[in-house]
Parts: structure tokens; C-alpha cells; sequence
């Protein structure tokens, strides 16, 4: 973790003490906000013995620039992405069949955000995307990941198509993408083993080695006028479909 990254909104912060107070330094709060809940996060900071300080509206939006921030912020010591290595000792140390989330070129911090929030409610024990043209765990993605991107495994990884064979080789994980021409869909797939969800980027979908790599693609079933769904709901809906084949 390293220190002096800021998260704003008080779900966000809220969310920030409740994995650990050690992870906030410090609450700003507008001097001029008083309600009910914002006074219950104050006081759970308070339990913490997190430090708060009253400031101007100003001081909180120089800090938290384009931010809703809710009259409050939190300085918190930003998650950092893992690399290759962290995924094997991850893997090696599961004893339950790994659940993976793989997106593939994500650049959307709001859908970023949002994948790691399910993600976490779903039980996946890590999610892997691209070091290059992806989002990474910036400030708008903690926040929208409401406390996921530190507790969560996000991993970075130099080649995708590459981490996918060592997957498949070395823990025998059944890749499963994403694609809208599938023959297959969601519903009838087997996604009770040792598990990776493939989703696309926002709009292009899996870039071809992607594909390629994956043990099989599947379809959701679209039943409107609308081609496609945001990645951070499709990948919800697949996340989910998996957890209710694994038991739930």
C-alpha cells in the first residue's frame, strides 16, 4: 500500500474504515455539512481513532477534483496492483477450485470499479486485466468499488494471451469468454470448476488471442432491440450465474 491517495463520497469512506482503519490517515469534512449520516460516519471514525478535520468546501474539492464528494474525503493508503507472481502464490495457496474475473482491456474506471464491487460480493479470489490499455486502480475506481479494490487481488498482467495458457497449463482453470455470436449461451454452460470469466472491453469485446484462448464462448441471452450490455453488468450477470452453479 502506499500512502496519499484520496477517496471522497461517504459510502466510499465508509467503506474504506470498515476494511481496516489502518488504511485511512486522515477524514476531511465540509465544516458546513450536518446531518445524520454523515455525523454516524464521524463517529465510527471516531471508534477508529482515525483523525478528522473540519475544512472549507474548497479544501475538499482541491484534494478530490470532479468527485462527488458528499462533503467528506479520506486520505487512504492506495491499494497497488499484483503482478504475475502474486496470482501463483495466490492460486497455489486456494483449497477450493479457483473463480477468476479476466477483463480483457477495460478503460472505463466506472466499469472497473464496478467489476471489482461484484466481483467481491461473488467470491471471485482475484481479478486479471492487462498492464497496457487497461484502467488501473485509480481513485475513481476505489471509489465506485466502494472498499473492493482493498480487499480484492487486482492483478496486472504484461501479456494477457500468455498469463491465460499459464492459467490453463499450470491450474487447469476453464476459461469461459464472452462473445455475442456465440453458439452457446450462458445458461448451459458447466461453470462449476476451477473457473475464469473472460469479459471484453467496453464496446470492441475480446481481442482475437484472447479468444483464441479461451476454452469456450458463450452468448447472453438478448431478447430487446439493445446488441450488447455494459461489461460491469454482463460480467455481473455471468459472476453470479457461476456462483449459483458453485452452491451459491
Amino acid at each position: 500500500m502506499k500512502p496519499g491517495h484520496w477517496i471522497a463520497g461517504i459510502h466510499a469512506v465508509r467503506g474504506a474504515l470498515g476494511h481496516g482503519a489502518g488504511q485511512v490517515d486522515e477524514i476531511l469534512v465540509d465544516r458546513r455539512r450536518r446531518d445524520r449520516r454523515l455525523g454516524a460516519l464521524l463517529e465510527q471514525a471516531r471508534r477508529h481513532g482515525v483523525p478528522v478535520r473540519q475544512v472549507e468546501r474548497a479544501e475538499l474539492e482541491r484534494h478530490v477534483p470532479g468527485l462527488n464528494h458528499q462533503g467528506v474525503a479520506a486520505r487512504t493508503r492506495a491499494p497497488s496492483p499484483g503482478a504475475e507472481g502474486d496470482l501463483d502464490a495466490l492460486l497455489g495457496a486456494l483449497d477450493e477450485p479457483p473463480f477468476l474475473l479476466i477483463l480483457d482491456g477495460v478503460t472505463d474506471p466506472h466499469n472497473l470499479g464496478a467489476c471489482l464491487r461484484t466481483a467481491d460480493a461473488a467470491g471471485v479470489h482475484a481479478v486479471i486485466a492487462p498492464r497496457d490499455r487497461s484502467v488501473g486502480l485509480t481513485p475513481t475506481v476505489c471509489k465506485v468499488a466502494s472498499g473492493a479494490a482493498a480487499t480484492l487481488p487486482f492483478i496486472q498482467v504484461t501479456n494477457l494471451a500468455r498469463s491465460l495458457r499459464h492459467l490453463q497449463d499450470s491450474y487447469r482453470i476453464f476459461l469461459v469468454g464472452t462473445a455475442g455470436e456465440a453458439g452457446q449461451n450462458l445458461y448451459q454452460a458447466d461453470l462449476g470448476g476451477p473457473l475464469g470469466l473472460v469479459m471484453g472491453a467496453e464496446g470492441a469485446g475480446l481481442r482475437r488471442l484472447t479468444r483464441e484462448q479461451c476454452d469456450l464462448l458463450v452468448s447472453l441471452p438478448m431478447r430487446g432491440c439493445v446488441e450488447s450490455l455494459n461489461v460491469s453488468v454482463a460480467s455481473g450477470i455471468c459472476l453470479y450465474e457461476a456462483l449459483r452453479q458453485r452452491g451459491g
